[in-house]
């Protein structure tokens, strides 16, 4: 009898340490996406931001050229 009581203990304290950390998690992963919740990605950058883009001359490249390069360079 003792030994049934010793298990049904040590199930508890599994179920108790699983139900809490389950119950951490939870709010932990709503914690962050209300952190994220608030961050505006697409907003105009700040500071001393450059474009990056070029633009490209369609006499200099053609299709052909253009596919290499993707497929070269993977962009």
């Amino acid at each position: 009898m003792v030994r049934w009581i010793k298990t049904f203990v040590d199930m508890m304290k599994v179920f108790v340490l699983f139900t809490g950390f389950t119950i951490l998690f939870y709010y932990a992963i709503i914690w962050v996406n209300l952190e994220y919740q608030e961050l505006h990605r697409y907003d105009q950058p700040e500071g001393a931001a450059l474009k990056v883009t070029k633009m490209m001359n369609n006499e200099d490249e053609n299709w052909m050229n253009r596919i290499i390069f993707f497929l070269d360079n993977g962009e």
